[in-house]
């Protein structure tokens, strides 16, 4: 289970909206220094904040801190659907007209023909299981608040 601690902004019927503050490997780099990414990170330019809706069957109110939490096997599943199989798809529709004897500029079309159904196919995915209650985050615990004093 992948866990993130937030804080909890409002309240929904069976769920929370937590927000969580977005952290940066970038501090552990050693090339931070003439990283593109390290350099927004300093500048501040990126939201450093995240909203998500967990499934909750705490009683909590506005303002609680949470352990929010989500299968790793969810997190992998969509990271391959989202980023590998337009990819994927990409290089075979390419690959596809390629053998086929298709001039350069029809392989270009083709390979991105490929990656527009693979984005319809993705679309169409999240579609179905955006309710799904196996896929969403939950909160895990209610954290200790760490007291001023």
């Amino acid at each position: 289970m992948i866990e993130e601690t937030g804080r909890v902004v409002a309240l929904a019927p069976g769920a929370v909206w937590v927000e969580t503050e977005r952290s940066s490997t970038c501090s552990g780099c050693s090339v931070r220094s003439g990283c593109g990414q390290g350099l927004v990170e300093r500048l501040g330019v990126r939201e450093r904040r995240g909203l998500i809706l967990a499934l909750c069957d705490l009683r909590l109110s506005v303002g609680d801190t949470v352990v929010v939490g989500i299968r790793e096997s969810v997190l992998l599943h969509g990271a391959v659907l989202v980023y590998l199989f337009p990819l994927i798809m990409l290089f075979i529709f390419a690959l596809v007209a390629s053998q086929l004897s298709a001039p350069e500029p029809y392989v270009m079309l083709a390979g991105l023909g490929g990656f527009l159904v693979a984005w319809l196919v993705v679309r169409k995915r999240s579609q179905q299981t955006s309710a799904d209650p196996a896929l969403q985050p939950v909160v895990l615990r209610a954290a200790l608040a760490a007291r001023a004093g």
